[in-house]
């Protein structure tokens, strides 16, 4: 079975999605472990919970490159063959990107390319989009600027502020990150350029 690591920095809602998902089978995968770099994320408690091996590494002080080399060697003895960063508030430095390339995924709460970043909500509404929604990307060295596996879109009303949007975007967080993992998880797609495309196998399989 492919095992997967999370890495997450403070509530874990999407990391406890994907527990969820792992656990009542809707998901064929195995979390090898949680990593943190927040010694009081609530992500802890998730992993307690679901019985998950959890690795605190705290960052404060520690820049990118150094701290993706401290990821590296703790996952290193177990074996992960994907990455998924849920509410990781660290860019991701080139030590754990030439370790996993094309293997650390990422979701972020907007459509991109528009709104990368932080306070995406808030963004949105500012600029008077009419969708807002959630993206699966893989990760690279830019900023949210790797190739997109996923999105669903979200309407956003008149009389959103930045939490009620944020509260339905979650929704489809939730529902899109094992999506998109169990598909990198299959092998069943190709990247060409900066589209990822599903293969003839994936889509048979729904």
């Amino acid at each position: 079975m492919k095992r997967i690591a999370v890495l997450a920095s403070g509530r874990g809602s999407n990391f406890e999605a994907i527990a969820r998902n792992v656990r009542e089978g809707r998901l064929e995968a195995e979390i090898a472990a949680l990593v943190v770099n927040n010694p009081e994320a609530r992500a802890l408690e998730i992993a307690r919970d679901y019985g998950i091996r959890a690795i605190s590494l705290p960052s404060k002080g520690v820049d990118s490159d150094a701290y993706a080399a401290m990821v590296r060697d703790a996952l290193a003895p177990l074996h992960v063959d994907l990455i998924c960063l849920a509410g990781f508030m660290r860019r991701v430095g080139a030590p754990l990107l030439e370790a996993y390339p094309m293997r650390i995924l990422n979701i972020h709460p907007s459509l991109l390319p528009s709104f990368p970043g932080l306070n995406v909500q808030q963004q949105a509404i500012d600029y008077g989009v009419k969708y807002s929604g959630c993206t699966v990307h893989f990760v690279d060295a830019g900023l949210d600027t790797g190739p997109i596996v996923a999105q669903a879109a979200v309407p956003v009303l008149d009389d959103d502020t930045a939490e009620t949007l944020a509260a339905r975007i979650l929704v489809e967080e939730h529902r899109i990150y094992s999506e998109a993992i169990a598909l990198v998880l299959s092998g069943a797609y190709r990247i060409e350029g900066r589209r990822v495309i599903r293969t003839r196998a994936a889509e048979a399989a729904g």
